[in-house]
């Protein structure tokens, strides 16, 4: 494609090739014919020259700050690479990446059966990768100093569909008559699929009168400034935001357990300890750049996912699915 600009003389606007044309036309010159077949040829070249390699990511926004990372520092060895990373969430990922609309998805739970499919019918081939484990972390805000523990029965009865609590008293006996605010992800969001599955019993099962949002900033924005506030997203934000924030222990069955990079790597933070994915489609992975990238991320992603906040896999479980990526 030919695109003009000002501040690119090499290339012709459209009008202003037609414009060129129509004289020279006119003018029936022969060399004049030549010239500007010449210059187009010369534009077409210029363009095709001047295109860059691009990496299309997008998903999931607790993985973001990992492939974000991996970008950037992936970015310093290639910089003749564009890598942009987008954030409408996991389920928002999987619908461009099923129609072959980006090369990698992040994920923050595996691809449903649907998605699979949708793939499948569109030819479009792929591979799952694990990047790190992440504990999807319950908070409040930092003025909150009457709970530091919820059961899992608790945070049912919160966030059930059809659940009437509004209050902190409606929780546990003892809880303060106070207003209770709910913040959580979109219905696009991993972890709301995550979430929803582990606390409620099913997928996608949720009270819908909350504050959601495809971007965990914001959902940090929400309870940070609201004293009877509480919300849950990616251990990675609570770790960004641990200033203006407190993080709930979770109760499984086992007594309560906060996430720590330790509690989390070990399991023993349950039932809200999960994987990280990448999906890359095959197809893209035959082109030596996205080759590279999705090996740099492998590569680097334990170092790069705790910088960030999040628990790295054991050296051997990169290594072996480096191994099958080459």
């Amino acid at each position: 494609m030919i695109r003009g600009n000002d501040a690119n003389p090499g290339h012709l606007r459209g009008g202003d090739l037609t414009k060129l044309l129509h004289i020279l036309f006119d003018s029936r010159s022969r060399r004049a014919l030549v010239a500007v077949t010449l210059l187009v040829l010369g534009a077409v070249s210029a363009c095709g020259s001047g295109a860059g390699k691009e990496i299309l990511v997008d998903g999931s926004s607790t993985v973001f700050p990992i492939s974000q990372a991996v970008a950037e520092e992936f970015r310093k060895e290639r910089p003749d690479i564009q890598v942009p990373v987008g954030i409408s969430g996991t389920g928002g990922g999987m619908k461009r990446f099923v129609t072959g609309g980006i090369d990698v998805a992040d994920a923050s739970r595996r691809i449903k059966d649907s998605e699979r499919e949708e793939a499948a019918a569109n030819g479009i081939e792929f591979t799952e990768f694990t990047i790190a484990y992440d504990g999807l972390s319950v908070v409040v805000n930092s003025s909150n100093d009457f709970v530091s523990c919820l059961t899992v029965d608790e945070l049912k009865r919160i966030w059930e569909p059809g659940s009437n609590i509004k209050k902190w008293s409606q929780v546990r006996d003892g809880f303060p008559d106070k207003p209770l605010r709910l913040y959580g992800p979109d219905t696009d969001s991993g972890t709301f699929d995550y979430f929803t599955r582990v606390i409620n019993g099913e997928e996608d099962a949720s009270r819908s009168d909350y504050t959601a949002s495809s971007d965990d900033n914001v959902l940090v924005q929400g309870v940070s400034g609201d004293p009877g506030g509480m919300g849950y997203f990616g251990f990675a934000y609570y770790t960004e935001n641990r200033e203006i924030l407190n993080v709930l222990g979770v109760d499984g069955g086992s007594g309560c357990v906060k996430p720590t990079v330790s509690s989390i790597n070990d399991g023993t933070y349950s039932p809200l300890s999960r994987p990280m994915f990448i999906y890359v489609n095959n197809a893209a992975l035959q082109r030596e750049h996205v080759l590279a990238f999705v090996t740099f991320y492998l590569k680097n992603a334990a170092e790069l996912a705790e910088e960030v906040g999040f628990v790295g896999l054991p050296d051997s479980e990169y290594q072996s699915q480096l191994d099958e990526l080459n």
